[in-house]
């Protein structure tokens, strides 16, 4: 047992230094992935769920390259490490040190992975596309890539047979995305593909009929031409955000790849030759051409201004070719004694000026001016013998200084008995005359 003990050790010694030898390879412009599992750590089961973690980094540095990333999926309990390489990382060696927890008895392994980035063009023509059936970690799975790849070399793209590869991929909640309402629905994964090949036929159909949907942020009911090709192999992708980028090919890019013939080669050149000659040059200020605008407001102005005055035609027309069939007999007798009433309503103010003798009656008439509703009543004498033969108005200022007091002859109604007096002003009721009656001893009428 103590040789057992003694032994076990140096095999996982001899396996991790193994592990650290062990070299990667990656290309300019090509995605590049990798799984961490238990296995590279010589950890062969697992007793609880999610025992282990990873944490990579560069030798000597506490993160990763800045094209590289790591995500750990609880779905295959394993780490990834996946990334597409920069031209400024060509012909270098980049060593990453992985260190792996066991959070059953807290045991830490380490390791070293040695990665050569080799060099490549980048690909001058890719395809753009978004899948909602998939999350990121399902295309690390092998089988998954070929089968995209084989639905581009064998239908879509079959100029791209030789060299089309996988040029990105990125979860679509990392670039910008929403999760999805429900738990068991997937995120989504972006992803792109590209080639030297030039686009064929069917992928610029394609993209003719999916471009009138770019305005939208996503389509995933939109049905196209190609969707049974994709849905075949587990494929629903989005086509709002399908793309095709494209560029002009450099012939040093057709040359060192290797992947064109000779005769595409040869067609590229007499292209470039005439480059320089279809290249736009800018004008002169003096050579732009200068807008005319009059043609344009007398346009604006004379169909509003035709309109006004076939509507002021119709309406003169109106009014004075047909006036005559229109009769109103309440107008018309209106409007022809509109002055006599005028004349009589001025009549009045102008006799009662000229019916005033002296100032002071002027100036009693402007203090208190006259009522259309005028109130008489019969002032008499102070002797009760003599008869009443004046009326007077209240509003008269004659009335007000008249020193003859006024009593009704009637002896049921005293509402209107008023003292005509200079000490009282107003008119004030006056209670009806006492008849005889005698009172007793004890105050009762007898």
């Amino acid at each position: 047992m103590k040789r057992l003990s003694f032994i076990l050790p140096i095999l996982a010694l001899i396996c991790s230094q193994e592990a650290a030898g062990t070299k990667l390879q990656a290309s300019v412009g090509e995605l590049f992935t990798y799984k961490i599992e238990p296995q590279l750590f010589n950890w062969t089961h697992q007793v609880i769920s999610e025992q282990f973690r990873y944490r990579p980094s560069l030798m000597n540095y506490p993160d990763l390259p800045g094209w590289m990333r790591y995500m750990y999926s609880h779905e295959y309990h394993a780490g990834f490490l996946y990334g597409t390489p920069p031209e400024a990382a060509a012909g270098k060696d980049i060593s990453l040190d992985v260190v792996a927890l066991n959070r059953q008895n807290y045991e830490t392994r380490r390791i070293v992975l040695t990665m050569f980035v080799a060099h490549k063009f980048p690909t001058p023509n890719v395809v753009q596309m978004k899948i909602d059936n998939l999350n990121w970690v399902h295309l690390m799975d092998p089988g998954r890539v070929e089968n995209l790849r084989n639905i581009f070399r064998k239908d879509l793209w079959p100029s791209s047979k030789e060299d089309l590869s996988v040029v990105f991929m990125e979860s679509a909640v990392n670039m910008g995305g929403r999760l999805p309402l429900r738990p068991q629905q997937r995120e989504g994964v972006i992803v792109h593909v590209g080639s030297f090949a030039q686009f064929s036929p069917r992928l610029k159909e394609l993209q003719e009929e999916v471009r009138p949907l770019y305005k939208l942020p996503s389509c995933t009911y939109k049905r196209t031409s190609v969707q049974k090709i994709f849905e075949n192999v587990g494929f629903k992708l989005d086509w709002c955000a399908f793309r095709m980028v494209g560029v002009e090919s450099p012939t040093e890019i057709l040359y060192h790849s290797g992947k064109q013939n000779e005769q595409q080669a040869a067609e590229e050149q007499p292209r470039q030759e005439q480059e320089p000659q279809d290249r736009w040059m800018g004008i002169s200020r003096e050579d732009v051409p200068v807008r005319n605008y009059i043609d344009e407001f007398a346009f604006a102005f004379a169909i509003p201004g035709m309109i006004f005055a076939i509507l002021i035609g119709m309406l003169s027309a109106v009014l004075c070719f047909q006036h005559e069939k229109f009769s109103d007999p309440h107008s018309e007798f209106f409007f022809a004694n509109i002055f006599h009433i005028c004349e009589e309503s001025c009549a009045p103010s102008a006799s009662s000026d000229s019916d005033s003798d002296d100032g002071s009656e002027s100036s009693l008439n402007l203090d208190y001016p006259m009522s259309s509703t005028v109130q008489m009543v019969q002032c008499s004498d102070s002797k009760s013998n003599q008869p009443i033969t004046t009326l007077k108005s209240l509003k008269d200022p004659n009335f007000l200084l008249d020193n003859i007091s006024m009593r009704s002859q009637s002896p049921n109604n005293s509402f209107y008995q008023l003292d005509c007096g200079t000490s009282s002003i107003y008119a004030r009721p006056k209670p009806p005359p006492y008849k005889g009656g005698t009172l007793g001893r004890n105050g009762v009428d007898i």
